[in-house]
């Protein structure tokens, strides 16, 4: 069955995309309204936290205006908008593919595609997990075997690519390559999970060559690293922790100038088949982190010299996928791992 990617958004008038069917041109923005980009996973703070204004506080009764819709292959990646640049990654048969399209219209710039023979191998979906990182001219990818492409924004050349699965020898895990990854300053951050280690590297943007690598004993989750400035210290957070028997995991604390690891915080599931999918979420001094199969999640206090010590632990919160997002003192996330047992 076609899946369709819809995307309620500005239209102006472009070059028609064939895989695109455009309903209406949208209505001007509210007055005053405050727009922002969306150049990667949870956004340009790395918290889900959208710094847009004038928003709808209640849809319409026939729901907001459709204003065009596309036709899409298989994955779990979101889009990445930055100006008049979206770009959006899926399977489309036996190849991944990146579009670039414009945000308000849905008119095609350009398409990459590679060949890939991923198999999920609990019957999910196919196609690339990880979603598109834009930064300046450059947009990055990371797919499902593990396939890292730097290409140009503007004409999707390839400037630079990796197969880091196969450099590094990273086996499949249960369901592929799947965490962002970040760019910090100079660098873009990856939990690639070697055996052995490194468990998170340190590529240069503009090479793709390795600049450092931290940790040797977590292979790779589903959870993408985000970065904080805690105690005045820039940090990069990464919930560790791929396949593995007993499982593994946990909370790496790294300094992104020369990747020294702070502190390390075992967090995982005793159960066999489980993930760490959910990113750390920095609150202030603290971080907390959370996970599903009768995990639960922690607040953990940070301090200068890089210790760390627990402010509390809870089972009444353990994210499955879902990133826990922080406003005004309460986090907000949903707990369980399926429809029929999660709750807000």
């Amino acid at each position: 069955m076609t899946r369709v990617l819809a995307l309620v958004c500005l239209a102006l008038a472009a070059e028609p995309n064939p895989d695109v069917r455009f309903y209406v041109k949208p209505k001007p923005l509210a007055k005053g309204a405050v727009t922002q980009d969306w150049p990667s996973f949870l956004g340009p703070t790395h918290n889900g936290v959208s710094g847009e204004t004038r928003l709808l506080q209640k849809w319409p009764a026939g729901g907001p205006t459709l204003v065009w819709e596309m036709k899409k292959g298989t994955g779990y990646s979101s889009p990445a908008i930055a100006g008049d640049r979206l770009v959006y990654i899926h399977r489309v048969g036996d190849r991944e593919r990146v579009d670039c399209l414009h945000p308000e219209t849905g008119a095609k710039y350009w398409e990459f595609s590679y060949p890939t023979q991923f198999e999920d191998r609990y019957g999910y979906n196919n196609g690339p997990r990880a979603s598109p990182v834009i930064d300046g001219d450059r947009v990055y990818t990371y797919g499902a075997e593990g396939k890292l492409h730097c290409l140009n924004l503007k004409t999707g050349e390839v400037i630079w690519k990796r197969d880091i699965a196969k450099e590094y020898k990273v086996p499949q895990d249960f369901f592929g390559t799947a965490n962002t990854p970040l760019i910090e300053g100079d660098l873009l951050i990856i939990n690639v999970g070697a055996p052995g280690g490194p468990t998170v590297v340190g590529f240069s943007k503009t090479t793709g060559k390795m600049v450092w690598g931290a940790g040797n004993e977590w292979g790779p989750s589903y959870a993408s690293p985000v970065p904080a400035t805690v105690n005045g210290k820039r940090r990069v957070y990464v919930l560790a922790g791929g396949e593995s028997k007993p499982p593994q995991g946990g909370l790496l604390s790294i300094d992104p100038a020369n990747g020294a690891v702070d502190f390390k915080f075992p967090w995982r599931s005793r159960s066999y088949e489980s993930v760490n999918a959910a990113s750390p979420v920095a609150i202030g001094n603290q971080v907390f982190i959370s996970a599903s199969y009768r995990t639960g999640g922690a607040l953990l206090n940070v301090f200068p010299d890089g210790k760390q010590t627990t402010a509390w632990t809870s089972n009444d919160i353990g994210t499955h996928w879902n990133t826990a997002v922080q406003k005004d003192g309460y986090l907000y996330a949903f707990d369980g791992r399926n429809e029929p047992d999660a709750s807000l």
